[in-house]
């Protein structure tokens, strides 16, 4: 099936593996092969390694490294990765709210970036890891994860937007993750979104807030079936709005009033 504009998401490093709150498919990650390949290297590191690699404290890596031991590439089973991802992206797209239509529309609209696996898609099965798509994990095509995965992931991109007006890719994720993007091999054209919170006169990036803004604005898209760009511009979901003066051909940008942290609206109330 073809599909139209394609949001692209970082994945969480916290995870949730409560059981699917609807019964959903289980759907093969695409670059399963390479996926199995990336295993075997993973298999070997030690907790030390990990502890180094990723910056863990010593009970994450221990659990980490158990993690790779039991990862098995074989398995077919394991959780919807929309599901099983929980950090502050996935506060904001809360899959587990969605229904079935909701889903298989975002199964064709949006794309998980991910070390491990590469591209996921919302109902891709996965089991339990961390692996940073930044690290500098040694493999036998060069000293890094980008290494590892190549052009791989701009080719997945490009396949899933292929045979549309709109082929645009919406990057709400990360650098860390977008870096990952071989720009020179992606066809399809890039639109970032950036997510400013209005302060004391000045507007900037706050990372909490702008990581759940991504997860919102992807289930804007998702919940108004969204596929042309220019739609996403009626964004305007806790108070952002677009703002057209500071946006331009390869960004846009929305901004809001930054809101009261929790804890003083309390203080205040």
């Amino acid at each position: 099936m073809t599909t139209a504009m394609l949001i692209v998401l970082s994945p969480a490093k916290a995870m949730n593996f409560a059981a699917a709150p609807i019964s959903a498919p289980l759907t093969t990650p695409e670059l399963s092969d390479q996926t199995a390949e990336l295993a075997r290297t993973t298999k070997r590191l030690t907790a030390r390694d990990l502890k180094r690699l990723m910056s863990l404290s010593d009970s994450l890596a221990k659990l980490n490294r158990e993690r790779f031991q039991a990862f098995d590439p074989e398995q077919e089973e394991g959780l919807q990765a929309a599901f099983a991802f929980n950090g502050d992206v996935y506060q904001g797209l809360k899959a587990r709210e969605l229904d079935r239509k909701a889903l298989a529309w975002a199964q064709d609209h949006v794309r998980i970036l991910s070390g491990l696996y590469g591209v996921l898609r919302p109902l891709d099965a996965i089991q339990p890891y961390r692996l940073e798509m930044g690290v500098r994990l040694k493999t036998r095509r060069g000293p890094a994860l980008y290494d590892f995965w190549g052009e791989r992931i701009a080719q997945a991109l490009d396949a899933a937007a292929a045979g549309h007006k709109d082929r645009t890719v919406v990057n709400c994720a990360s650098g860390e993750y977008f870096g990952a993007v071989d720009q020179k091999a992606l066809k399809a054209p890039v639109v970032s979104m950036r997510f400013l919170e209005e302060k004391d006169g000045e507007a900037r990036i706050v990372s909490f807030y702008a990581k759940k803004a991504r997860g919102l604005i992807a289930r804007y898209a998702i919940d108004h079936r969204i596929d042309r760009l220019d739609g996403l511009k009626a964004f305007d979901v806790d108070g952002y709005r677009f703002q057209p003066a500071q946006s331009g051909e390869t960004e846009f940008t929305f901004s809001r009033p930054q809101p009261t942290p929790l804890a003083q609206q309390r203080k205040e109330a």
